[in-house]
């Protein structure tokens, strides 16, 4: 059967895309869906701990999104220039998206922030993105938060007033291009409450590439080609996941980025062990899932690989119409909207 990207199109008002954060993390609204029968209900965000068990084992993606947007000039000519930081490749060599690219040839100088940061072009490599090698004193890390902006999505246009928000609270290891979204909804109280009722944490890291945003450009899905993404599993998280199952209780994934990593990296009897490496899964209908059993996640973009994953879980019919359900409702949508909770 051909499964076409028209087939997960829907029409969203733009006026209800999210474009800043409520000041309240866990304020947001929250779609409860039943993947078995399209059931939906609506609740708060902060009232999930109703739906989740003792000995529930929620995993949630630690990643750290760096301030990866940089703005400087070419030296010599004082030309602007942005640079998008993609992935480090080797020490201070990182893959990068530099706008305006024609300009940007190997051997062309960057400087940022009146020289606290200096970088060369080496080479360009695959969809015309540029190898550069950083320069600096100090930790690269320091240098990139003082620097650096958020590298919000294309849809967002209001400027972030506050740069932890478009961090989960959680975030630990630096190397994502944007925020894990489903885990923006967690407050630390939030994250005490659950481990008191009993449920379990599990963190993993996936670093999140923009390729996440890019869409699908084939009609037949079958032909997309996906991006690349590294992620790791500690032998703690694979044990607790491990165990959740053993024991008969759901593993729930906080985002599109943790369900990939574990479906990633477990056996075909579904069970982990400590590991790391890159992954470029595509999850659509007819996928078989062999760890998780729910999942916390934002409302996405039409036809988008997300979406399909979503799809894969809940079933098309299901998720469209919750979808369906959402815009009546205005709920918000993408990186800084509303939450849906599949059970």
């Amino acid at each position: 059967m051909e499964l076409k990207t028209s087939d997960f199109s829907f029409d969203l008002p733009e006026e209800l895309i999210a474009q800043d954060p409520l000041a309240d993390r866990s304020a947001s609204r929250l779609l409860l869906l039943d993947k078995h029968t399209g059931q939906t209900k609506h609740e708060v965000f902060k009232n999930i701990g109703n739906y989740l068990n003792p000995g529930d084992c929620l995993v949630l993606n630690n990643t750290r999104v760096l301030p990866a947007r940089l703005h400087g000039a070419r030296q010599g000519t004082g030309a602007a220039v942005e640079v998008l930081l993609l992935k480090r490749r080797d020490g201070d060599i990182w893959e990068t998206l530099v706008k305006p690219g024609k300009k940007a040839k190997p051997g062309v100088s960057l400087t940022f922030g009146d020289g606290l940061l200096t970088g060369e072009v080496l080479s360009i490599v695959e969809e015309g993105n540029r190898l550069v090698r950083f320069s600096y004193e100090g930790i690269f890390e320091q240098v990139l938060d003082r620097l650096g902006e958020m590298p919000l999505p294309p849809y967002i246009t209001h400027k972030l007033q506050d740069q932890n928000r478009y961090q989960t609270v959680y975030a630990r290891y630096d190397g994502s291009a944007a925020a894990p979204t489903a885990g923006l909804h967690f407050t630390e109280e939030l994250l005490h409450s659950l481990e008191r009722k009993g449920v379990k944490l599990a963190y993993v890291t996936l670093h999140v590439g923009l390729g996440t945003f890019r869409p699908v450009k084939t009609k037949n899905i079958l032909e997309h080609h996906m991006h690349s993404e590294y992620y790791q599993i500690t032998a703690q998280a694979a044990e607790a996941i491990n165990q959740a199952k053993k024991n008969g209780n759901r593993v729930i994934c906080v985002g599109t980025t943790s369900c990939r990593t574990l479906e990633s990296a477990a056996d075909e009897n579904g069970m982990l062990k400590e590991s790391c490496g890159n992954t470029d899964i595509f999850i659509y209908p007819g996928y078989q899932f062999k760890v998780l059993d729910g999942l916390i996640t934002n409302f996405h973009l039409p036809e988008s690989t997300l979406v399909m994953l979503v799809s894969a879980l809940a079933g098309r019919e299901h998720v469209l119409g919750a979808y369906r359900e959402a815009i009546e409702e205005r709920y918000r949508f993408f990186s800084f909207g509303d939450a849906m909770l599949i059970k």
